[in-house]
C-alpha cells in the first residue's frame, strides 16, 4: 500500500471553502487505497497576526512564549481540516508537534528536529485513519514547544516521509510546479516536469520561494522524492524534485533563472594590502550573525585593496555600521554601501558538461548594456549582481538566450 505525505500551505487553507477543497483531495488519495499523512500550516495570515500580538506587548518577546503563542495557528488548520473529513465520513485524526513526538533540539524559533517516534502515527495509519499534523513545530526532551523558523512545514513534511519511508513526499502550494523562472516576469516560462536535488537547492537558496531550502536539503540527504502540486488546480502532475540520476542530463544546460531582489553591497575602498585583512573585516560581521554570500577583492597599484562583499538588504544597516568602525580602526579610504542591486543567477546539471554558459550569459547581458558588478560561480551556478532597475530586462534576456521556453 502506498503511504504519501501530503502538506498543505497556509493559503491553501486559508478559509473554511479552501479547507473543505482540500478535505476532498484527501478523499480522491485516500479513496484510492492510499495511506495518508497530511501536514498543514496556519492559516494565511495568521501566525503573522499572532507575531504582532506580541509585538504589541514587547519588542523583544521571550523566544519560548512566543513558540508557545505562534504553534497555536497549525493547531487550529489541523483540527478544522480533521472536522472536515470526518464530516465526510473519513476517519482522521490531528497531531500536534508534542503528539506526533517530534523532537527538536532547544533553539526557540529555529529549533532542528533531532528524532521523530512515529509508532502512534504507524498505528493510527494502519487503523484506516488520515493522520493530520500541525507543522512548523516540535517539542523538547523536556516537553517545551519549538517552532522551525519560517517555512518549517516543509521540513515536517520532508522529516516525516523520511522517517516513515514514505512514496513521495507532495508539496501542494499556490503554484503548479517549479518553472524555468518566474511567470509574473517572464511569461514565457516554462513548468518543469523534472528537476534534480542539487538544482532545487541552488534555486531556494538565490530567491525562489516555491519550496524551503532546509526542506530540500532534507530530502536530498534522506532521498525523499519530492513533487510540487497546486492545491487550487485539480489537474497536473506538477514538478518532481529527484536524485541527479533520475534526470535526463542531455535534456538542456541550464534548468532555471533565479533572481534575489533582498540584496546589497557593501565596499571597503583603499585597504591596506596585507594578510589578514578579509578577516578582519568580515570578522565583526560573522560575530554580529549576519550571512555574507559575495566576496571580491581587488589589488591596486598603491599597495591598497579594495573589498567588496553582498549580505541580506535587511541586515544592511547594521553590517554598513560595523563595516565603517572596522574600517576606520585598519585605516581604509572610504565604505561605500549600495542596496539598489539584484542577484541574477543560471543554475542547471549541464553545465558540468557544456562549456561557454558564463560568456553567452555576459555577452546576452552585454548587448542589453546591462553592466555587471560581481560575478560568482559554482559547479552548476553562475550568479551576476546588477543594478536593480535592469532586474526584469536580465530575466527575460536570460531566458531567450537560454531558449528555455523550449
Amino acid at each position: 500500500m502506498t503511504l504519501l505525505v501530503q502538506k498543505y500551505g497556509g493559503s491553501s487553507v486559508a478559509n473554511i471553502e479552501r479547507i473543505q477543497n482540500v478535505a476532498r483531495r484527501i478523499q480522491k488519495y485516500h479513496e484510492k487505497g492510499n495511506k495518508m499523512v497530511v501536514v498543514l500550516s496556519a492559516m494565511s495570515g495568521e501566525t503573522d497576526r499572532l507575531i504582532q500580538l506580541a509585538h504589541g506587548l514587547t519588542k523583544r518577546p521571550n523566544p519560548r512564549e512566543m513558540d508557545a503563542l505562534v504553534s497555536t495557528g497549525e493547531q487550529v488548520s489541523i483540527s478544522l481540516l480533521c472536522i472536515a473529513l470526518e464530516a465526510m465520513g473519513i476517519k482522521a485524526k490531528s497531531y500536534n508537534g508534542d503528539q506526533a513526538r517530534i523532537l527538536t533540539d532547544q533553539v526557540h524559533t529555529k529549533a532542528r528536529i533531532k528524532n521523530i517516534d512515529t509508532s502512534a502515527m504507524e498505528a493510527d495509519l494502519n487503523n484506516g485513519y488520515v493522520v493530520v499534523v500541525a507543522g512548523f513545530q516540535g517539542v523538547t526532551e523536556d516537553g517545551s514547544v519549538t517552532t522551525l523558523g519560517r517555512g518549517g512545514s516543509d521540513t515536517t513534511a520532508v522529516a516525516l516521509a523520511a522517517r516513515l519511508n514514505a512514496t513521495e513526499c507532495q508539496i501542494f502550494t499556490d503554484v503548479d510546479g517549479v518553472y524555468t523562472t518566474d511567470p509574473r516576469i517572464e511569461p514565457k516560462a516554462r513548468k518543469l516536469d523534472k528537476i534534480a536535488f542539487e538544482e532545487m537547492l541552488e534555486l531556494s537558496s538565490l530567491g525562489s520561494k516555491v519550496l524551503q531550502i532546509r526542506s530540500v536539503e532534507l530530502a536530498a540527504k534522506n532521498k525523499v522524492p519530492l513533487r510540487v502540486l497546486s492545491s487550487l488546480i485539480e489537474e497536473g502532475e506538477g514538478t518532481l524534485i529527484t536524485t541527479e540520476k533520475d534526470i535526463d542530463m542531455e535534456a538542456a544546460i541550464i534548468s532555471g533563472v533565479a533572481t534575489s531582489k533582498n540584496e546589497a553591497k557593501i565596499t571597503v575602498l583603499g585597504v591596506p594590502d596585507q594578510p589578514g585583512i578579509a578577516f578582519n573585516i568580515l570578522e565583526q560581521i560573522s560575530d554580529a550573525n549576519i550571512e555574507v554570500d559575495m566576496i571580491v577583492q581587488n589589488i591596486s597599484q598603491d599597495a591598497t585593496t579594495d573589498f567588496t562583499f553582498t549580505t541580506n538588504e535587511t541586515d544592511f544597516d547594521r553590517a554598513l555600521e560595523i563595516t565603517e568602525k572596522t574600517a576606520k580602526e585598519m585605516g581604509a579610504r572610504k565604505v561605500l554601501g549600495d542596496k539598489d542591486i539584484v542577484k541574477v543567477s543560471l543554475v542547471g546539471l549541464g553545465m558540468r558538461s557544456h562549456a561557454g554558459v558564463a560568456s553567452l550569459m555576459f555577452k546576452a547581458l552585454a548587448n542589453e548594456k546591462i553592466n555587471i558588478k560581481m560575478i560568482s560561480t559554482s559547479e552548476i551556478k553562475v550568479s551576476v549582481i546588477i543594478d536593480s532597475k535592469y532586474h526584469e530586462l536580465a530575466v527575460r534576456t536570460l531566458h531567450d538566450a537560454f531558449k528555455l521556453d523550449e
